[in-house]
């Protein structure tokens, strides 16, 4: 890989563009004749007329699968603007939460997903931040913890079926059911959904306490995602059976949890089912 890493200039040359203000589709291009000039340099894949043509027509050809999920997501996210719904689906949303902060998360994150599909970033965080955020900061939440829950989530419904853009374009990348590419991207990204109620749980997660506080918290954070994730796939330093998945679950939420005793109970026994593992690996 080291011998190939010239591979990677059309993709930094992408994200440099973008960075430095480019528009999208300046920097597309840049960064497609940046893909044809580092062709000439693997003798094996060097790019001639045909194979640009046959690139330009593949790219074509997998984009029409996203362009139709946009147009749907954009008659949905218009007849949200124009009607003005999202307002009072979200009023209504956080009234039967009532004065119950967690139910009022819940509720905040099924709306932040459900404006966020279909939009890119800014635009899924702009209208999420507009229609949730205010009710949450209006029980009581900080106005960070907010806006980066709804941000989070307006990020993740990227991921989340029916719509699921990101999953589309890579389905139209690998050239895989798009359907089923979603649902799989949304079981990996599973343990991601939690990680929002750790800020609400946990504020030193955002910088938000002094430094101890900082590094307990993100320390434990880290861990417990890990063991969340160990625990929806069923792999934690090998293959794990249904009770083990069972433990390491109430063990993620014990350490998302943040407080030092729920910790303790938490890191025990991963820590325990984590040698158990490691030793039947070696005597295996």
């Amino acid at each position: 890989m080291l011998k190939r890493v010239f591979l990677f200039l059309p993709l930094i040359i992408l994200i440099g563009g973008l960075v430095s203000g480019y528009s999208v589709i300046r920097s597309g291009t840049l960064a497609m004749a940046s893909a044809f000039m580092v062709s000439w340099l693997v003798p094996e894949a060097r790019m001639g007329f045909r194979s640009v043509c046959d690139a330009l027509h593949l790219g074509a050809k997998g984009t029409i699968q996203l362009i139709a999920v946009c147009a749907c997501a954009g008659i949905i996210v218009g007849v949200i603007g124009l009607t003005g719904i999202g307002l009072r689906f979200s009023s209504m949303i956080l009234s039967i939460a009532g004065e119950n902060q967690l139910a009022a998360m819940f509720f905040a994150m099924a709306i932040s997903i459900i404006l966020g599909m279909g939009m890119p970033t800014t635009a899924a965080y702009a209208v999420a931040a507009s229609v949730v955020a205010p009710g949450l900061i209006k029980l009581g939440i900080s106005p960070l913890v907010a806006h980066m829950f709804v941000f989070y989530y307006a990020v993740i419904s990227a991921i989340t079926p029916p719509v699921a853009l990101a999953a589309y374009a890579g389905a139209a990348l690998a050239g895989s059911d798009p359907m089923r590419t979603s649902v799989t991207a949304f079981i990996y990204g599973l343990a991601a959904f939690i990680v929002p109620f750790m800020f609400f749980y946990s504020p030193a997660l955002l910088m938000q306490g002094d430094w101890v506080q900082i590094v307990h918290y993100t320390a434990t954070a880290c861990i417990g995602v890990y063991v969340l994730a160990a625990a929806l796939q069923g792999w934690y330093f090998g293959l794990i059976g249904l009770l083990p998945r069972i433990v390491l679950f109430t063990c993620a939420l014990l350490l998302i949890y943040g407080g030092l005793w729920t910790d303790i109970a938490g890191l025990v026994p991963a820590g325990l089912l984590a040698a158990w593992q490691l030793s039947r690996r070696r005597s295996g």
